[in-house]
């Protein structure tokens, strides 16, 4: 079989190269024949990238018109085999060819509602994240689940899993696998068999810092930065694996690098693990290769980011820039286990933290890659995003008091009801986030203490976290909400207290490292799409002694996080590692480096 390639489409004439295309969209040529006002391609990702602006530039009426020239899954058009070829291929590997009775009437009975409640037919890319086809047992769920959606919600599924689907069938017209995006996929499939005692059970992903399943993980990371060619493999005194890949010159300095292993609880499988496994697949290849770059790399699988056993958030980047609190060792966990009983039970000296520490001297930056936790990318249709600043952080946890009443017979405007005024609290905090680019606002805590049906609150207990992308948009945001909560006591008559718990600075990225990011991008032919990170990363920790910048790759299933259907697909894995690629390859050779790419 003869392939297609991009110089072949580039050099087509229009009606051949729709022609080349043909299949990619379910019966609908007018995607291509837009795209192709892009030509020339620049790769393939810039290809997929013309045919899915094509889509998202077209009316609501060509959308519909596109998700209803799907067949439904395992419906009519299989059953009289009028599929397509390519959909017979894909509803084939997914095994909806060979359903039991059971199955089929169920998928028949969920086509039914989907299309009463949708006007469109249920589409899924069921060959998957990585591409080897879905079990009928997750289609079915998946379909189960996406049936509450609202309609505007869904119609946007909808169109991301058309693009999955002509994703995959490019790479078959093309024939390239992305072999490098399957590997590092895979690893995280088989990390995440580790899992904490009462999750696993219920087949959730929980890993806190120095369980059994934790320590298994950092057993598992370090046998794969062995496998991949490491010169020098450890864990460290507090559970952070290193490995070093060395320099071609002795002593020179090193590209720091690294993401977290923990993760929250019933979490995903991509949440920092991403960021340790990008960067092993390129040193991998590097050892493959027999290649030693200028500098060194070390890659770092931070022990504890997420502050789900002991609250002690950044454990593990925070020993290495010197910030390790030896208060945390003497905290609790749920069982009364102290850190410092946890840390002796894994065979961890406290004496030993001090020399974790890290001379920024002896390396270049620190680079972080990470799933973007968020729904951005996924809506634009891109796979990579750049960061240009990690937001800074305040956080408080409070407490209304009023008067507790029975809800019978005090008259509404006599009322010191500490829940309505946490309430209009909420919603002056929506609105006022909302007035700032990239500000969030959320109470994320909300409880009556003793509460009743039938008494108007007296307590209200809730929380606060407000995150701004630089610190002076942040404290003005915490300034205002915080006069606002003062000011909606004063009028109800009730009273509060605020405590401040955790308060974290903006973290911009270093403008030369970002610039690298963005050519290092722009190289794979992806639009340069740059944008700010509402969470918190390691990279936040490193921003404190060294240059940092940060890479996002697309999320599936809308970009959901701290969710077990957080994911990504095994090509966008392998454009983040390509590009992690190229990130290195002008670190080593500088005067490769490009012009600034377009925005």
């Amino acid at each position: 079989m003869t392939h297609l390639t991009i110089e072949r489409l580039n050099a087509a004439s229009a009606d051949e190269a729709v022609a080349l295309l043909d299949g990619v969209y379910e019966h609908s040529p007018w995607i291509a024949a837009k795209a192709l006002a892009s030509r020339p391609f620049r790769s393939l990702a810039h290809l997929k990238h013309a045919l899915a602006s094509a889509v998202a530039s077209a009316g609501a009426e060509e959308q519909l018109g596109l998700i209803r020239a799907h067949p439904e899954l395992a419906g009519k058009a299989m059953v009289s085999r009028s599929l397509t070829a390519e959909s017979t291929n894909e509803q084939k590997k997914a095994g909806l060819t060979d359903c039991t009775p059971e199955e089929f009437a169920r998928i028949q009975q969920l086509n039914a509602s989907y299309n009463a409640k949708f006007g469109f037919p249920f589409i899924l890319a069921v060959r998957g994240p990585r591409g080897t086809g879905l079990g009928k047992r997750e289609i079915i769920e998946t379909f189960e689940r996406r049936l509450h959606h609202h309609p505007a919600f869904e119609r946007g599924e909808a169109l991301r899993n058309i693009h999955r689907i002509a994703e995959i069938r490019l790479a078959d017209k093309f024939g390239v696998e992305p072999t490098l995006g399957n590997l590092v996929w895979d690893w995280h499939e088989a990390l995440a068999v580790h899992t904490d005692p009462g999750y696993a059970e219920q087949g959730q992903l929980t890993v806190t810092y120095l369980t059994e399943a934790h320590r298994a993980c950092a057993q598992q990371i370090s046998q794969t930065l062995r496998d991949a060619g490491f010169d020098s493999v450890q864990i460290d005194a507090v559970g952070n694996v290193v490995g070093r890949y060395e320099g071609a010159t002795p002593g020179a300095r090193a590209l720091l690098t690294g993401s977290h292993y923990d993760t929250v609880r019933n979490g995903g499988k991509y949440d920092g693990r991403l960021g340790i496994f990008v960067p092993v697949a390129c040193v991998r290849e590097l050892k493959r290769q027999n290649r030693r770059l200028p500098f060194g790399i070390e890659v770092v699988g931070f022990a504890e980011e997420e502050g789900q056993r002991y609250k002690a958030t950044f454990l593990g980047s925070g020993a290495l820039t010197g910030h390790f609190d030896p208060a945390w060792l003497d905290q609790a966990d749920a069982d009364g286990i102290t850190m410092r009983e946890a840390r002796r039970a894994a065979g961890l000296s406290d004496d030993d933290i001090p020399s974790l520490r890290r001379d920024p001297s002896r390396y270049l930056g620190f680079v972080e890659v990470h799933i973007e936790q968020g729904p951005v990318l996924n809506e634009l249709d891109l796979p990579l995003g750049i960061v240009t600043s990690i937001n800074g952080s305040v956080r408080y946890v409070g407490e209304v008091v009023g008067m507790a009443s029975h809800a019978g017979t005090t008259p509404m405007q006599r009322r010191r009801d500490a829940a309505a005024a946490v309430a209009e609290l909420i919603l002056f905090v929506e609105k006022r986030a909302g007035q700032d680019a990239d500000s969030v606002g959320t109470v994320g805590m909300l409880e009556v203490p003793n509460g009743s049906i039938n008494v108007v609150p007296g307590r209200c207990k809730f929380s606060l976290d407000l995150r701004a992308p630089e610190n002076t948009q942040r404290d003005a945001l915490a300034s205002d909400v915080v006069a606002e909560l003062a000011s909606i006591c004063e009028r109800r008559g009730v009273r509060y207290t605020l405590e401040e718990t955790m308060r974290a600075a903006a973290a911009p990225s270093a403008p030369e490292w970002q610039l690298r990011w963005e050519r290092a991008v722009d190289a794979l032919g992806v639009p340069i799409y740059r944008m700010t990170s509402g969470a918190g990363h390691d990279a936040m920790k490193l921003h404190e002694v060294m240059p940092q910048a940060m890479l996002f790759v697309r999320g599936i299933n809308s970009g959901i996080s701290h969710n077990p259907l957080e994911a990504s697909t095994n090509d966008d894995i392998e454009l983040a590692v390509r590009a992690f690629g190229n990130l290195l390859e002008e670190l080593a050779d500088p005067a490769s480096a490009s012009a600034a790419p377009a925005a």
